[in-house]
């Protein structure tokens, strides 16, 4: 079953990044409750919670390194 990413919406369309490349479908085919960021099933379009919160720590710890020992900006920014 392959994954993709949710990367953002376009007005009335989903982009998708499957295999580092973009993909848009209609916005009405995606869960109700999908959002930028999830993890999607490619066949099926339903959200992979488990995958979802995986990538989120990823993303998290990719933040930890990347900013290791610098002052953060100010201001509340989380992804």
């Amino acid at each position: 079953m392959p994954k993709v990413t949710l990367d953002r919406f376009e007005e009335e369309l989903a982009v998708l990044i499957v295999d580092g490349r973009e993909v848009t479908r209609p916005r009405e085919e995606l869960p109700p409750d999908a959002r930028e960021g999830d993890v999607l099933d490619l066949d099926t379009l339903k959200v992979d919670p488990a995958a979802t919160e995986r990538l989120r720590n990823e993303v998290r710890q990719a933040r930890k390194r990347a900013t290791k020992k610098k002052t953060p900006p100010p201001g509340n920014f989380d992804l």
